[in-house]
């Protein structure tokens, strides 16, 4: 999948990139939804600029806001 990451806080011109990732599969609980459309919410912003304290995890995928198609389910997960 082609997303978009930082694994530092700044500026985006300098901490954004595009890169193919492996696609992840959903484990329990979850589900993976096949992104249609993506929005930058104000969130996304203050984590990647660092106003909101250290980074959760090593990469990050910044995305709050989207609609999509769920295209599998993981254990657990009522498929109706």
């Amino acid at each position: 999948m082609k997303a978009a990451i930082y694994k530092t806080t700044g500026p985006a011109a300098e901490v954004l990139r595009v890169m193919e990732l492996e696609t992840p599969s959903p484990g329990p609980g979850e589900v993976l939804v096949r992104v249609a459309v993506s929005a930058v919410h104000p969130s996304d912003v203050k984590t990647r600029a660092g106003a909101r304290g250290a980074l959760a995890f090593p990469l990050v995928i910044p995305h709050s806001d989207g609609a999509g198609r769920i295209v599998a389910v993981g254990p657990g997960v009522d498929e109706a």
